[in-house]
């Protein structure tokens, strides 16, 4: 099997396992309340999509990648809007989440992102912005889902929807980060392949 289905098969399996997991913290943030855990469940979903997408354009032109490249940083934002919504809602009817669904989501979220970022770890290299997008995602989902379980244990304790509000802040700060440096990326890249005859 060469490199490029290997990428394929990699990617399509991420993009399947975070649309799974996207369904089960959905419907626990809903149930109890969690901005930390809704941010993270449209997160699941925007891996999802970007890995969807990028498993059909693996085998684009340089050109193409780069633009596409260039929307995926775009895709990263949701998150971060999806935050925003929530926490405003959370403001108004303040109230702290279930801290043992909190922790025990999280433990799952982590064991999913872990995997696919040690999947996608390999081919981090490989076609440019676009397999970068996917691994920083995964990767920056993991560090999130460290923060989701801290923000349980210590809601267990103190009762406070703080914890949860806070590790909701970080992760919309990761994702912006990750758009910049998707976004960098893929304005090289496209510089690059335009420049080539």
């Amino acid at each position: 099997m060469n490199d490029d289905e290997q990428v394929r098969r990699a990617v399509r399996l991420v993009a399947w396992l975070n649309l799974a997991y996207f369904g089960v913290e959905m419907a626990v943030a809903l149930r109890i309340g969690s901005v930390s855990l809704l941010a993270d469940s449209a997160d699941f979903f925007e891996d999802a999509a970007v890995n969807f997408l990028i498993f059909a354009a693996l085998g684009w032109s340089p050109v193409r990648r780069a633009r596409l490249g260039m929307a995926l940083s775009a895709v990263l934002l949701l998150p971060v809007a999806a935050f925003a919504w929530t926490l405003w809602r959370k403001l108004a009817h303040p109230a702290a989440p279930d801290a043992f669904a909190l922790t025990g989501t999280g433990l799952g979220a982590l064991a999913i992102n872990l995997f696919c970022a040690f999947t996608l770890a390999r081919h981090r290299a490989h076609s440019g912005s676009l397999t970068k997008a996917a691994f920083l995602s995964a990767r920056n989902d993991a560090i999130a889902n460290i923060g989701i379980i801290v923000a349980g244990v210590v809601t267990a304790f103190t009762r406070s929807l703080w914890p949860d509000v806070v590790v909701g802040l970080a992760i919309a700060a990761m994702n912006a980060d990750a758009a910049r440096a998707v976004w960098g990326a893929a304005r090289a890249e496209h510089r690059e392949a335009s420049a080539q005859p």
